[in-house]
């Protein structure tokens, strides 16, 4: 288990090397002013002229000129090779979420094992926020305020069950398995609430309720 490196009282925004939209980065530094970066995520931060408070990571992808631009008091290095940058970051933090930009929309092997670290115990509860939507784990139950029709998207990585109210079609008896049943492309026919009997189970939403997932995560 890492150490803890980052303590926070509030949230704190987490950046990664892959897709970013700049206006993703501003809305979560917003909202969680600390920014961590994982590694390369360093020089995706000073380029939209934000810097990184700290870097995580094995930091083998980091540029030389953010490497000197930032300083080694900012460097924190984690030299394991068998997890990623991203989930060397969420074991370091404590924080009551975190809001990671930067980690969705490059390369899909990147993306799987950022959506296999957000499943996995002991984690800080993070939101992925990518170009369409945010991504979460589903820990708790949930009440969202969807306008009719908005899509809503469950995929969980394990077997597990859970149930919803305000969907069109509802998860009530339904078990769900990577390999069996999946629910994306679900849609709302206004507010909805969802629960899960287990971990597992990622929750997929339009980007305009991040506020009101951060506030139960």
């Amino acid at each position: 288990m890492t150490q803890l490196i980052v303590e926070q009282a509030g949230p704190v925004t987490l950046v990664g090397g892959g897709a970013l939209q700049a206006e993703d980065l501003r809305v979560a530094q917003t909202l969680a002013p600390y920014v961590v970066a994982a590694d390369s995520g360093a020089d995706q931060a000073l380029a939209q002229g934000v810097r990184p408070d700290l870097t995580i990571g094995d930091l083998d992808s980091i540029s030389a000129e953010a490497r000197a631009l930032l300083g080694t008091a900012n460097l924190r290095h984690i030299g394991e090779q068998d997890s990623t940058d991203f989930d060397k970051a969420l074991r370091a933090i404590s924080a009551p979420v975190v809001l990671a930009v930067g980690f969705l929309g490059a390369r899909l092997d990147h993306q799987l094992a950022v959506l296999h670290s957000l499943v996995q115990p002991g984690r800080v509860p993070c939101i992925l926020i990518g170009a369409h939507e945010i991504v979460f784990h589903l820990t708790h139950r949930l009440e969202v305020s969807c306008a009719p029709e908005e899509p809503v998207s469950l995929f969980s990585l394990t077997g597990v069950q859970g149930r919803s109210t305000g969907l069109r079609w509802p998860i009530d008896g339904l078990s769900f398995h990577p390999m069996q049943q999946i629910g994306t492309s679900n849609k709302a026919e206004g507010p909805i609430t969802l629960e899960a009997d287990g971990p597992g189970m990622l929750v997929m939403l339009q980007k305009s309720h991040l506020k009101t997932v951060m506030a139960q995560v």
